[in-house]
């Protein structure tokens, strides 16, 4: 049996390349790109999950899904409140 590994160059949207619709892409996309900038900011600035949690009004339960990536556990609409709970400001560009 052949060892397959090709290549494929990304379309700028790793969701659209897995064959989401655009639309569900760009979501899961905004997602994904807005929790890495809450859980970088909150690793910058060396919270414990308990202050972290203080900070953001939310349980040190959520913080811990956060810093471990669990995005489908979030909604866009949740990620904006608590990056800006966090300090960060939200701002929606058009491609």
């Amino acid at each position: 049996m052949k060892d397959d590994k090709r290549i494929i160059p990304s379309g700028g949207n790793v969701f659209e390349d897995l064959g989401f619709d655009p639309a569900e892409a760009a979501v899961l996309r905004m997602r994904a790109e807005l929790m890495a900038s809450i859980e970088q900011h909150l690793r910058k600035r060396k919270l414990t999950q308990a202050k972290a949690a203080e900070l953001l009004g939310v349980s040190q339960a959520r913080v811990s899904d956060l810093m471990n990536g669990k995005f489908n556990k979030f909604s866009l609409d949740m990620l904006a409140k608590l990056a800006e709970r966090a300090g960060l400001h939200c701002t929606l560009k058009a491609a």
